[in-house]
């Protein structure tokens, strides 16, 4: 459906549009369908969330668009994509609310209510860690800030970054291969990793002494390509490996076909089929210990919503100190 920009192109405010009248209550409302609709990829995909019809979004990102003079984004049959004005009002979307959350949670500080925001990227196949405390630190918030809208989204490290930087997450939470300079860390626990081998490979069948350790170093190996972890290295030439997978799942995969062994949480490796169709190799000698942290963007102060929520990730036992890089 075409917007009545659509024929325009990318074209510029006017002054009565923005200069003189500035954002209103009804932009703020059309901003975040926008940003929801960006977010969930396409109009059809945001009316689930949203709760209303197909048209009503149409219409309300046409209005947006008449309103600011600017073409945002092509629908239709060519699928949705964001022009060069939509991406930066997209940016400009995360801006306008992150400082609107802001000064919400200074009031709500000063009357002691807690209101807002909760927007948590968590790495996927985590849930099965026992040692992990996001459940119980979940439930806190429920019980404590029971009025905070907890978006949780559970994807891969790479996207929890990148949510971060730009805003989409208020924090992550996931292994910590490698720390970089965009992030504060605030350590949580450890997970347990060990090399395995499925039920259909040669070594499942052998007795742990009759497999040597060269015989594990000619083995073909998944490459779990986002866990670049340099005990990995230190065991087996990854670089010789020709499978690649980014995700946990993946890795199971591959490892079942009974071709590959390849290295897995230990929590997720127990969890799977009961542990029958997978066996650690030499898990005494082999085994890698990788810190889970929480993740936000360098510099950025704690507002009193994610204060409770990482203090209830201490207080399910577990200590978290502040690291920063830089």
């Amino acid at each position: 459906m075409e917007s009545p920009l659509s024929k325009s192109g990318n074209t510029s405010p006017t002054k009565s549009d923005l200069n003189q009248a500035g954002i209103g209550v009804a932009d703020l409302k059309l901003l975040r369908v926008f940003k929801t609709v960006v977010e969930a990829g396409g109009f059809t995909a945001a009316c689930n969330e949203l709760n209303i019809g197909l048209a009503a979004i149409s219409k309300q990102i046409s209005d947006l668009e008449v309103r600011f003079g600017m073409k945002l984004c092509t629908r239709g049959r060519e699928g949705f994509y964001l022009t060069e004005h939509g991406r930066v009002t997209y940016q400009a979307c995360l801006d306008l609310f992150s400082s609107l959350n802001q000064f919400r949670d200074k009031l709500n500080t000063a009357r002691h209510d807690m209101f807002g925001e909760l927007n948590i990227g968590i790495i996927d196949n985590s849930i099965t860690d026992e040692n992990s405390p996001v459940i119980h630190a979940l439930g806190v918030m429920h019980r404590k800030a029971a009025k905070v809208s907890i978006r949780l989204h559970a994807t891969q490290l790479d996207e929890i970054e990148r949510g971060i930087l730009d805003g989409r997450f208020t924090c992550g939470i996931m292994p910590i291969y490698q720390q970089k300079p965009d992030f504060d860390y605030y350590d949580l626990y450890n997970e347990i990793t060990h090399l395995y081998c499925g039920d259909k490979h040669p070594f499942y069948l052998l007795p742990d002494e009759n497999i040597t350790q060269q015989q594990i170093k000619s083995a073909e190996i998944v490459n779990h390509f986002y866990a670049n972890h340099s005990e990995k290295n230190s065991y087996l030439p990854l670089s010789n490996s020709n499978a690649i997978a980014v995700q946990v799942e993946a890795v199971s995969l591959l490892i079942l076909t009974g071709n590959y062994i390849g290295f897995l949480p230990k929590h997720y490796a127990m969890h799977l089929f009961g542990g029958n169709r997978l066996k650690a190799l030499a898990p005494e000698k082999i085994k890698i210990t990788t810190p889970f942290s929480l993740m936000v963007k360098k510099g950025s102060a704690l507002n009193n919503v994610l204060t409770l929520f990482l203090k209830a990730l201490q207080d399910n036992g577990q200590s978290a100190s502040l690291r920063s890089v830089g």
